[in-house]
């Protein structure tokens, strides 16, 4: 249903004089509500979930029991908050090394300094050098080498003590 077909619905709905129609279809679900002032018309539009097959109704009781266990992770982020996280500034491909014969830029562990070259992120041909903006050690490299990394996405954690 396009945008044409639903404005001609609701027109009609408004001239009818009727206070509410619903509309189901195979993938979308319309509510239109009228009140006395033909100006007051309120429109509900949500798109319907496909029908699951009956099989897969047991999975979220599977699924259930994993999440309380997902809940005992939260010390580790805790203990995460006193470190620094560099994030991507850009979209593009993560590489941790120059050029595949050269060695890494950095490794957990290392201690950097601000200006120094962390990763390169290569974004439509053009290899980026991402350098540091603090000083530190090297706690965690949250991404592989040759991924893809979104714009702001954590790359290394850094303690700076």
């Amino acid at each position: 249903m396009d945008i044409k077909e639903i404005q001609n619905l609701i027109k009609f709905v408004a001239k009818s004089g009727a206070s509410e129609v619903k509309l189901e279809m195979d993938d979308i679900k319309i509510t239109i509500k009228t009140g006395s002032d033909p100006d007051a018309t309120a429109i509900q539009y949500a798109p319907v979930a496909p029908q699951m097959p009956q099989m897969q109704a047991a999975a979220p009781l599977a699924e259930a029991q994993p999440v309380a266990q997902a809940s005992t992770p939260a010390a580790p982020a805790a203990e995460n908050s006193k470190f620094i996280t560099i994030k991507s500034p850009i979209i593009g491909t993560f590489y941790r090394k120059p050029s595949p014969d050269k060695p890494l830029f950095v490794e957990v562990g290392q201690t950097i300094a601000e200006g120094d070259v962390l990763c390169i992120i290569e974004a439509m041909k053009l290899f980026n050098e991402i350098e540091s903006e603090v000083s530190g050690k090297i706690v965690k490299i949250l991404v592989d080498d040759s991924s893809p990394v979104e714009f702001d996405q954590p790359l290394f954690l850094v303690d700076p003590s």
